[in-house]
Protein backbone atom coordinates (compact mmCIF):
# COMPACT_ATOMS: atom_id res chain seq x y z
CA UNK A 1 0.00 0.00 0.00
CA UNK A 2 1.32 3.31 -0.96
CA UNK A 3 1.91 5.67 2.00
CA UNK A 4 -0.08 9.22 0.42
CA UNK A 5 1.56 11.10 2.99
CA UNK A 6 4.90 10.53 2.01
CA UNK A 7 3.98 10.92 -1.65
CA UNK A 8 2.86 14.83 -1.37
CA UNK A 9 5.52 15.21 1.27
CA UNK A 10 2.55 16.02 4.13
CA UNK A 11 2.66 15.94 7.77
CA UNK A 12 -0.14 12.62 9.05
CA UNK A 13 -2.38 15.69 10.53
CA UNK A 14 -2.06 17.94 7.32
CA UNK A 15 -4.97 19.72 6.86
CA UNK A 16 -7.44 19.95 3.52
CA UNK A 17 -5.54 23.05 2.25
CA UNK A 18 -2.21 21.82 3.13
CA UNK A 19 -2.65 18.75 0.83
CA UNK A 20 -4.59 20.30 -1.56
CA UNK A 21 -0.83 23.12 -1.94
CA UNK A 22 1.04 20.18 -1.47
CA UNK A 23 -0.57 18.25 -4.32
CA UNK A 24 -0.72 21.13 -6.71
CA UNK A 25 3.41 22.12 -6.30
CA UNK A 26 3.71 18.82 -6.89
CA UNK A 27 2.10 18.07 -9.91
CA UNK A 28 3.78 21.20 -11.77
CA UNK A 29 6.94 19.44 -10.87
CA UNK A 30 5.80 15.44 -12.33
CA UNK A 31 3.33 16.24 -15.07
CA UNK A 32 4.64 14.67 -18.32
CA UNK A 33 2.72 17.87 -20.23
CA UNK A 34 5.43 20.24 -18.45
CA UNK A 35 8.24 17.69 -17.53
CA UNK A 36 9.44 15.69 -20.59
CA UNK A 37 11.55 13.68 -18.32
CA UNK A 38 8.90 13.20 -15.94
CA UNK A 39 7.86 9.47 -15.06
CA UNK A 40 4.30 9.15 -16.04
CA UNK A 41 3.63 6.41 -12.86
CA UNK A 42 4.81 8.77 -10.45
CA UNK A 43 2.50 11.39 -11.65
CA UNK A 44 -0.43 9.04 -11.67
CA UNK A 45 0.90 7.77 -7.56
CA UNK A 46 0.65 11.45 -6.84
CA UNK A 47 -3.00 11.74 -8.82
CA UNK A 48 -3.88 8.82 -6.64
CA UNK A 49 -2.56 9.74 -3.31
CA UNK A 50 -4.36 12.98 -3.64
CA UNK A 51 -7.89 11.55 -4.51
CA UNK A 52 -7.32 9.58 -1.18
CA UNK A 53 -6.35 12.04 0.96
CA UNK A 54 -8.86 14.58 -0.51
CA UNK A 55 -12.21 12.49 0.03
CA UNK A 56 -12.95 12.05 3.69
CA UNK A 57 -14.14 8.98 3.73
CA UNK A 58 -11.21 7.57 1.84
CA UNK A 59 -8.43 9.16 4.09
CA UNK A 60 -10.66 8.11 7.38
CA UNK A 61 -9.92 4.38 5.86
CA UNK A 62 -6.59 4.86 4.40
CA UNK A 63 -5.54 6.16 8.01
CA UNK A 64 -6.98 3.25 10.09
CA UNK A 65 -5.81 0.62 7.70
CA UNK A 66 -1.63 2.08 7.01
CA UNK A 67 -0.74 4.14 10.50
CA UNK A 68 -1.23 3.27 14.08
CA UNK A 69 -3.14 5.72 16.45
CA UNK A 70 -0.50 7.08 18.52
CA UNK A 71 1.02 9.70 16.46
CA UNK A 72 -2.15 11.19 15.48
CA UNK A 73 -2.27 13.22 18.81
CA UNK A 74 1.05 13.82 19.31
CA UNK A 75 1.94 17.30 21.41
CA UNK A 76 4.28 19.63 23.73
CA UNK A 77 3.22 20.01 26.57
CA UNK A 78 3.56 23.88 27.03
CA UNK A 79 4.71 24.69 23.77
CA UNK A 80 4.28 28.04 22.43
CA UNK A 81 0.60 28.99 21.40
CA UNK A 82 1.46 30.74 18.24
CA UNK A 83 -2.66 31.35 17.62
CA UNK A 84 -3.14 32.81 21.54
CA UNK A 85 -0.39 34.68 20.53
CA UNK A 86 -1.84 36.22 17.14
CA UNK A 87 -5.11 36.68 18.64
CA UNK A 88 -3.83 39.05 21.27
CA UNK A 89 -2.51 41.41 18.78
CA UNK A 90 -4.46 44.00 16.63
CA UNK A 91 -1.81 44.81 14.07
CA UNK A 92 -2.12 44.17 10.03
CA UNK A 93 0.34 41.51 9.82
CA UNK A 94 -0.99 39.56 12.96
CA UNK A 95 -4.39 39.50 11.82
CA UNK A 96 -3.69 38.41 8.31
CA UNK A 97 -1.82 35.79 9.50
CA UNK A 98 -4.35 34.71 12.06
CA UNK A 99 -6.72 34.14 8.78
CA UNK A 100 -4.73 32.05 6.79
CA UNK A 101 -3.49 30.48 9.93
CA UNK A 102 -7.09 29.50 10.73
CA UNK A 103 -7.68 28.37 7.39
CA UNK A 104 -5.09 25.92 7.57
CA UNK A 105 -5.77 24.34 11.07
CA UNK A 106 -9.67 23.60 10.58
CA UNK A 107 -10.36 26.86 11.37
CA UNK A 108 -12.53 27.94 8.13
CA UNK A 109 -14.96 29.76 9.93
CA UNK A 110 -12.66 31.65 12.07
CA UNK A 111 -10.98 32.47 9.32
CA UNK A 112 -13.94 33.85 7.20
CA UNK A 113 -15.11 35.77 9.87
CA UNK A 114 -11.96 37.24 11.19
CA UNK A 115 -11.30 37.92 6.92
CA UNK A 116 -14.52 39.53 6.41
CA UNK A 117 -14.46 41.57 10.13
CA UNK A 118 -10.89 43.32 8.86
CA UNK A 119 -12.39 43.87 5.38
CA UNK A 120 -15.48 45.56 6.45
CA UNK A 121 -13.71 47.92 9.23
CA UNK A 122 -10.45 48.54 7.42
CA UNK A 123 -10.56 49.06 4.28
CA UNK A 124 -7.17 49.34 3.70
CA UNK A 125 -6.50 46.11 4.69
CA UNK A 126 -5.32 43.36 2.28
CA UNK A 127 -3.70 40.11 2.90
CA UNK A 128 -1.54 40.34 0.26
CA UNK A 129 0.92 42.57 1.87
CA UNK A 130 1.71 40.15 4.36
CA UNK A 131 2.99 37.29 2.38
CA UNK A 132 4.94 36.02 -0.26
CA UNK A 133 3.48 36.18 -3.78
CA UNK A 134 3.05 32.05 -4.01
CA UNK A 135 1.54 32.10 -0.54
CA UNK A 136 -0.74 34.85 -0.99
CA UNK A 137 -1.75 32.94 -4.26
CA UNK A 138 -1.95 29.45 -2.58
CA UNK A 139 -3.86 30.27 0.30
CA UNK A 140 -6.26 33.20 -1.43
CA UNK A 141 -7.54 31.11 -3.45
CA UNK A 142 -8.32 28.45 -0.76
CA UNK A 143 -10.09 31.52 1.00
CA UNK A 144 -11.88 31.96 -1.73
CA UNK A 145 -13.31 28.83 -2.09
CA UNK A 146 -14.55 29.09 1.20
CA UNK A 147 -15.85 32.65 1.21
CA UNK A 148 -18.01 31.11 -1.96
CA UNK A 149 -19.16 28.19 0.35
CA UNK A 150 -20.78 30.61 2.55
CA UNK A 151 -22.30 32.62 -0.43
CA UNK A 152 -19.64 35.36 0.12
CA UNK A 153 -19.29 36.37 -3.81
CA UNK A 154 -18.16 40.00 -3.82
CA UNK A 155 -15.45 39.07 -1.33
CA UNK A 156 -14.31 36.02 -2.95
CA UNK A 157 -14.35 37.67 -6.69
CA UNK A 158 -12.26 40.59 -5.07
CA UNK A 159 -9.65 38.04 -3.78
CA UNK A 160 -9.51 35.96 -7.35
CA UNK A 161 -9.25 39.02 -9.08
CA UNK A 162 -6.02 39.78 -7.09
CA UNK A 163 -4.78 36.02 -8.15
CA UNK A 164 -5.77 36.45 -11.52
CA UNK A 165 -3.69 39.52 -12.20
CA UNK A 166 -0.60 38.19 -10.58
CA UNK A 167 -0.77 35.04 -12.55
CA UNK A 168 -0.18 37.10 -15.17
CA UNK A 169 2.62 38.94 -14.46
CA UNK A 170 4.08 36.05 -13.05
CA UNK A 171 2.99 32.33 -13.78
CA UNK A 172 2.37 30.49 -10.67
CA UNK A 173 -0.70 28.19 -10.84
CA UNK A 174 0.38 26.75 -14.52
CA UNK A 175 -1.47 23.40 -14.93
CA UNK A 176 -4.04 24.75 -12.50
CA UNK A 177 -4.68 28.47 -13.60
CA UNK A 178 -8.02 26.92 -15.90
CA UNK A 179 -9.45 25.90 -12.82
CA UNK A 180 -8.81 29.31 -10.59
CA UNK A 181 -10.98 30.86 -14.04
CA UNK A 182 -13.40 28.46 -14.33
CA UNK A 183 -13.92 28.81 -10.76
CA UNK A 184 -13.99 33.07 -11.15
CA UNK A 185 -16.30 32.52 -14.50
CA UNK A 186 -18.98 30.28 -12.20
CA UNK A 187 -19.24 33.17 -9.71
CA UNK A 188 -19.59 36.19 -11.87
CA UNK A 189 -22.27 34.33 -14.61
CA UNK A 190 -24.06 32.51 -11.66
CA UNK A 191 -23.66 34.55 -8.12
CA UNK A 192 -23.70 38.18 -9.08
CA UNK A 193 -26.53 39.38 -10.88
CA UNK A 194 -29.61 39.94 -8.54
CA UNK A 195 -27.42 38.10 -5.92
CA UNK A 196 -25.68 41.39 -4.82
CA UNK A 197 -27.06 44.81 -5.41
CA UNK A 198 -26.85 46.35 -8.64
CA UNK A 199 -24.12 49.24 -7.95
CA UNK A 200 -21.59 46.50 -6.56
CA UNK A 201 -22.66 43.76 -9.47
CA UNK A 202 -21.44 46.80 -11.62
CA UNK A 203 -18.00 47.39 -10.29
CA UNK A 204 -17.37 43.61 -10.66
CA UNK A 205 -18.28 43.59 -13.78
CA UNK A 206 -16.67 46.43 -14.70
CA UNK A 207 -13.29 44.68 -13.37
CA UNK A 208 -13.91 41.74 -15.21
CA UNK A 209 -14.16 42.99 -18.34
CA UNK A 210 -10.32 43.92 -18.02
CA UNK A 211 -9.14 40.20 -16.76
CA UNK A 212 -8.47 38.68 -20.06
CA UNK A 213 -11.74 36.46 -20.46
CA UNK A 214 -13.06 35.29 -23.52
CA UNK A 215 -14.99 37.56 -26.32
CA UNK A 216 -17.95 35.43 -25.37
CA UNK A 217 -17.51 36.23 -21.97
CA UNK A 218 -16.90 39.87 -22.14
CA UNK A 219 -20.34 39.90 -23.82
CA UNK A 220 -22.07 38.37 -21.24
CA UNK A 221 -20.85 40.96 -18.97
CA UNK A 222 -22.05 43.98 -20.60
CA UNK A 223 -25.08 42.39 -21.40
CA UNK A 224 -25.50 42.22 -17.58
CA UNK A 225 -24.12 45.70 -16.87
CA UNK A 226 -26.49 47.03 -19.13
CA UNK A 227 -29.84 45.25 -17.74
CA UNK A 228 -28.15 46.88 -13.86
CA UNK A 229 -27.82 50.10 -15.77
CA UNK A 230 -31.21 49.73 -16.87
CA UNK A 231 -32.77 48.93 -13.23
CA UNK A 232 -30.97 51.95 -12.62
CA UNK A 233 -32.66 54.37 -14.75
CA UNK A 234 -29.04 55.27 -16.43
CA UNK A 235 -30.14 54.78 -20.09
CA UNK A 236 -26.95 56.31 -21.63
CA UNK A 237 -24.76 53.95 -19.78
CA UNK A 238 -27.27 50.84 -20.86
CA UNK A 239 -26.72 52.59 -24.62
CA UNK A 240 -23.04 52.53 -24.09
CA UNK A 241 -22.58 48.58 -22.98
CA UNK A 242 -24.69 47.80 -26.03
CA UNK A 243 -22.46 49.30 -28.47
CA UNK A 244 -19.70 47.99 -27.10
CA UNK A 245 -21.25 44.50 -27.54
CA UNK A 246 -22.23 45.30 -30.98
CA UNK A 247 -18.59 45.99 -31.74
CA UNK A 248 -17.21 42.89 -29.91
CA UNK A 249 -19.87 40.62 -32.38
CA UNK A 250 -20.68 42.38 -35.01
CA UNK A 251 -24.59 42.76 -34.30
CA UNK A 252 -26.84 45.03 -33.84
CA UNK A 253 -28.04 44.60 -29.62
CA UNK A 254 -31.21 46.44 -28.58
Amino acid sequence: MINCYQILGVRQDATAAEIKRAYRAKAKLLHPDKNSTSDSEAFKTLVRAYEILSDEKQRSIFDSSFFTRYSMKKGRVNSFDYRTWLLAREDYESRAKLIFFDLMHNREDEAVEEFKRMSMNHLDFNLKHWFSREDFMDYGYILAEELVLRQEYFDAVNLLEQIIRMEYSYEYFRLFFPEVISFTLGILKNHIDRVISDELALDVYERALDLGFSKNDNVFFLSRMAEEYKRLGDERMKEACLEEINALTGRKMR
